[in-house]
C-alpha cells in the first residue's frame, strides 16, 4: 500500500477511508450505527411517529443509503428525487430496527 494514497476522514459518524491496494483505489465506509437504531427503536417504543400528515417512518444510516446507492447503481440525488428508492430502503427486513413508525408504506 502507497502510504501517500491511503487516507481516512470522520465525520458526523462516518468514516470514509481511501487506500490503494494491487493498483486499485479503494474507497470504504463504515458506521457505528448501533446510536441510530437505539434512538429509532425508542421514538418507536414511545410512540413518537409524527403526525398522520407526516409520518417519522425511520432514521436510515448513512452507510445503508450508500449501500443502496452501489447495489442499485443510482444516484443521492436519484434516492432523494424519487420515493421508491426510499420505500425500498425502509422495506428492507435488514434495515427493519431502523423502522419507527410501523405502518405500511
Amino acid at each position: 500500500m502507497n502510504p501517500v494514497l491511503a487516507a481516512q476522514r470522520k465525520y458526523a459518524g462516518l468514516t470514509t477511508t481511501l487506500k490503494t491496494e494491487d493498483d486499485r483505489l479503494i474507497i470504504s465506509a463504515t458506521q457505528d450505527c448501533t446510536p441510530i437504531a437505539e434512538k429509532a427503536k425508542a421514538l418507536h417504543n414511545a410512540g413518537i411517529y409524527g403526525s398522520s400528515e407526516m409520518r417519522h417512518v425511520a432514521s436510515i444510516p448513512r452507510v445503508i443509503v450508500e449501500k443502496y446507492m452501489n447495489e442499485t447503481g443510482v444516484s443521492f440525488a436519484e434516492v432523494m428525487g424519487d420515493q421508491t428508492h426510499i420505500k425500498r430502503i425502509c422495506e428492507n427486513p435488514d434495515n427493519a430496527m431502523f423502522r419507527i413508525w410501523p405502518g405500511a408504506l
